[in-house]
């Protein structure tokens, strides 16, 4: 499962020599740097732990501070671990860029998705709400809930209005449509959880 730290850039289209207009995203993703290897016999599972983007200054604690020099690499605003199941071939302190992905290549993208508040049924899981004639007063409410005298209370796990969004989401299966090495550039057919600057994990 290893993979990259990035930043959504924004979305575009492509077109292809086939004249196909392509929905696509654009992804700001590494350069990586390692800055720990996690193994089985010291942590109880294998990982690498990658940073992203350079943190101010003013805002480095001195912990972070002695993990990035024993790494030999500048404190990272971001840090995420990746599970990998062999771990020789990465030196820490390396750096992993997105010549890792090639074109054509199959990838999943986690992020954090766009908060939306608190939303309806409607909004939030797509019913269809009352009639809009034969004077219904109940356009965009739920409707019943549940049973009279017995159990006389609404069962867990209903489609409810609620918090909407701001939630972890992992999309699978996205093709790389293209890779700019000198500009640390993915661009990824289709849409990629989050808002724009938003955090992402690209891995494989």
């Amino acid at each position: 499962m290893i993979g990259l730290i990035g930043r959504k850039i924004g979305m575009t289209q492509i077109f292809e020599e086939s004249g196909e207009v392509v929905p696509a995203t654009v992804i700001e993703a590494g350069p990586c740097p390692i800055l720990q290897k996690k193994t089985p016999g010291r942590d109880g599972y294998s990982a690498l732990q990658l940073g992203f983007l350079e943190k101010k200054k003013s805002r480095v604690k001195k912990p972070e501070a002695g993990q990035a020099a024993r790494a030999g690499v500048s404190v990272p605003q971001h840090v995420r671990e990746f599970r990998a199941d062999e771990l020789s071939e990465y030196e820490i302190g390396q750096a992993l860029t997105v010549e890792l992905f090639a074109p054509g290549e199959k990838v999943a993208v986690t992020g954090r998705s766009k908060g939306r508040g608190f939303a309806g049924v409607l909004k939030r899981h797509g019913m269809h709400g009352g009639d809009e004639t034969h004077g219904c007063m109940a356009k965009r409410v739920p409707g019943s809930l549940g049973s009279a005298a017995y159990p006389a209370r609404v069962f867990k796990g209903r489609r409810l209005p609620g918090h909407m969004g701001d939630r972890r989401v992992t999309v699978r299966n996205l093709e790389i449509v293209r890779v700019d090495a000198e500009r640390n550039v993915l661009v990824i057919r289709g849409a990629v959880p989050g808002p724009r600057n938003g955090i992402l994990m690209i891995w494989k």
